[in-house]
C-alpha cells in the first residue's frame, strides 16, 4: 500500500510510476511498456533543471525580459529570460525521451515535432513557466503540462509525425496532467487515472519523493480565487457568483479572496485547502 510504505520508506517518483506500471500489467495480463514512465522521467528531469534556475535566478542573472521587453510569446505575454530557458529545457527533454509524438508550448507559435527516429505515441501541451511575470518579486511560479495519446495515424513504421488534431483534443481525452510548483519547496503534482499524487523535491538526493499520496480537495473551502480587476468585463453569471461568494446575507459566511496571479500557486492552494479557482471567459477574451 502506497500510504503505508510511504510512511516508512521514501518512494521516489520513478519508483512510484514503476509500481503503477507493474500493477496495471498484472491486472491486465498484458505486456506492459515503460513509455509513460520514460516520458514523465523526461518531464521531471526538465523540472529539476528549471527549479534550480528559478531558485538561482538572482545569483545567475536570469531575471528580466528578453531584449528589453520587446519580445512577446504566442499569447501576447512579454517573454522573460527564464521563459526561454524553461521552454528550451522542456523541449529538449521531451524530444530526447523518444516518447513524444507532438507538443505545443505557450511560448511558441508552432508545433514541436520530433525527428522520425524519436517519434513516440504521446502528445504534450505545456506552459514551461507559468507566472513568470512575478518571478522578479519571488512569487511562486510553475510548469504546467497535459498529456494525450496520439489519435493520428502513426503509419506502418510508427514514425509518422503528429499534427494539430493530436493537440486539440477535448480535455476528457487527457491521459495524464500535472504541474510543478517552484516555491519554498519544489512540488511535482501528477494526476494519473483516478488519483492525484504529490511529490516534493529532495535536493540532497535530487529526487522527487512521494509526500502527498492520493490528494483530494476538501469538500468545503473558505476561499475563492479570481482576478477581480476584470470584473467590469465578466458575464452576468460570473458577476453574480462572485457577489454570492462575498455576501453575508441569509447566514452565508463570506469567502475570503486569495489571488496570487500564478495559476499553479492558486490552484495548489485550492487543492490543499478547498475553495474555488476561476479563470472565466469575459468580453475581452470570450470562450
Amino acid at each position: 500500500d502506497v500510504d503505508e510504505i510511504g510512511s516508512k520508506h521514501p518512494i521516489t517518483l520513478t519508483c512510484f510510476l514503476l509500481q503503477q506500471r507493474i500493477q496495471a500489467w498484472e491486472n491486465s495480463g498484458s505486456n506492459g511498456k515503460g513509455d509513460f514512465c520514460s516520458l514523465i522521467g523526461a518531464i521531471q528531469t526538465a523540472c529539476k533543471i528549471i527549479s534550480r534556475a528559478v531558485h538561482r535566478a538572482g545569483v545567475d542573472d536570469l531575471r528580466g525580459d528578453v531584449h528589453g521587453g520587446t519580445v512577446e510569446n504566442s499569447t501576447g505575454d512579454i517573454v522573460k529570460r527564464l521563459d526561454v530557458l524553461s521552454n528550451d529545457t522542456m523541449i529538449h527533454f521531451l524530444v530526447s525521451s523518444g516518447q513524444l509524438c507532438v507538443a505545443a508550448s505557450e511560448e511558441t507559435d508552432y508545433l514541436i515535432v520530433p525527428p522520425p527516429e524519436l517519434t513516440g505515441e504521446y502528445c504534450v501541451t505545456f506552459d514551461p513557466l507559468d507566472g513568470s511575470s512575478n518571478i522578479d518579486a519571488g512569487v511562486n511560479v510553475g510548469t504546467i503540462f497535459g498529456i494525450y495519446r496520439r489519435i493520428s495515424d502513426s503509419g506502418p513504421t510508427g514514425h509518422n509525425p503528429g499534427n494539430i488534431n493530436d493537440i486539440l483534443q477535448p480535455p476528457r481525452n487527457l491521459f495524464s496532467a500535472g504541474y510543478t510548483m517552484y516555491g519554498a519547496s519544489t512540488m511535482f503534482i501528477l494526476a494519473t487515472g483516478n488519483e492525484v499524487n504529490g511529490f516534493t523535491l529532495d535536493t540532497t538526493i535530487g529526487e522527487f519523493i512521494l509526500t502527498h499520496p492520493r490528494m483530494s480537495i476538501p469538500q468545503r473551502g473558505k476561499m475563492y480565487s479570481i482576478n477581480e480587476g476584470n470584473s467590469e468585463i465578466w458575464d452576468d453569471a460570473t458577476t453574480k457568483y462572485v457577489s454570492y461568494c462575498k455576501s453575508s446575507s441569509n447566514g452565508h459566511t463570506p469567502y475570503t479572496l486569495r489571488y496570487i496571479g500564478t495559476m499553479v500557486g492558486d490552484v495548489h492552494r485550492t487543492l490543499c485547502y478547498g475553495g474555488i479557482f476561476m479563470y472565466p471567459a469575459d468580453r475581452r477574451t470570450p470562450a
